[in-house]
């Protein structure tokens, strides 16, 4: 098997270009497939959430709180993590995450100063607490943000 050889299954794709309401020899001739009356039958059908004049769920419902569209996901790790890696090791995003201290990379990772730290290691990360710098320049480490 090749890409090139690749084919959907029988059946399981359908044309965009189906015509509706050509005829009954067509199996979609008469109504096109909207059934008999009623307002969805009819064009200007109502929009996605509309329940026929009734206050919609969503406007029901309550909101609270603000959700912020432009919000950054850091994943905060603290400086006891960083103990499991060898001396002179360069710590990055990548290498947090195969090493399995943290989940996924979301839009940064930031190095908290909870714990302590013996090994010298040089830390390119998105952010640092000032205490997690502090430690970890006191064992002879850099720390670089990118």
């Amino acid at each position: 098997m090749e890409l090139s050889n690749l084919r959907p299954a029988a059946g399981s794709v359908h044309s965009d270009n189906f015509r509706r309401g050509r005829g009954h020899g067509s199996g979609n001739g008469k109504t096109a497939g909207k059934g008999h009356k009623g307002q969805k039958a009819r064009s200007g059908a109502p929009r996605l959430g509309f329940e026929g004049g009734q206050m919609p769920l969503f406007r029901r419902l309550p909101k609270r709180g603000f959700k912020n569209r432009n919000r950054k996901v850091i994943v905060a790790i603290n400086v006891s993590a960083l103990e499991r890696f060898e001396n002179d090791t360069v710590i990055t995003a990548e290498k947090l995450l195969e090493a399995g201290v943290i989940k996924k990379v979301c839009d940064g990772v930031k190095i908290l100063g909870n714990g302590e730290l013996t090994k010298k290691l040089v830390v390119k990360v998105d952010a640092v607490s000032e205490g997690a710098k502090a430690k970890i320049e006191a064992v002879g480490g850099s720390c670089e943000v990118i």
